[in-house]
């Protein structure tokens, strides 16, 4: 009866630690990446000026889910970083107004996406910068 309890016990602790683990948090490693804001005319014809932005929503998708995951705001500087996260594959958006449209429908937002992947424990993933209109 021990031995079996024992075997039981060796095949548990074997199963737990050979599951993979997808993307998401429970790691240690870091997304970071800054948010700009290219503020046009009404029409987008006319850039009129470019800076960080503040207090601006950033997204992260783990893996393959469908739905974002985790969201946090820009700090003064337009910086954003997601901490605590293991291996695997991620996406990192915010949402602009759509510069291709009809000024009139200017409401319209699109979301610019980052693909990002970590590949070891501790890295820390530089984001190119998300670019934004307003």
């Amino acid at each position: 009866m021990r031995n079996t309890l024992t075997l039981l016990a060796y095949i548990l602790l074997i199963s737990l630690y050979s599951c993979e683990k997808e993307a998401g948090e429970g790691g240690m490693a870091t997304i970071r990446g800054k948010v700009i804001i290219e503020d046009y005319n009404f029409d987008f014809t006319i850039l009129r000026d470019t800076y960080p932005a503040q207090a601006y929503d950033v997204y992260i998708i783990y893996g393959k889910d469908e739905f974002y995951s985790d969201k946090i705001e820009t700090s003064y500087d337009g910086y954003y970083e997601f901490n605590y996260l293991r291996e695997g594959d991620y996406k990192i958006f915010a949402y602009s107004k759509d510069k291709t449209l009809d000024y009139n429908e200017t409401s319209e937002r699109i979301a610019i996406i980052k693909e990002v992947s970590i590949t070891s424990k501790k890295q820390t993933v530089q984001v190119e910068d998300i670019i934004v209109a307003k």
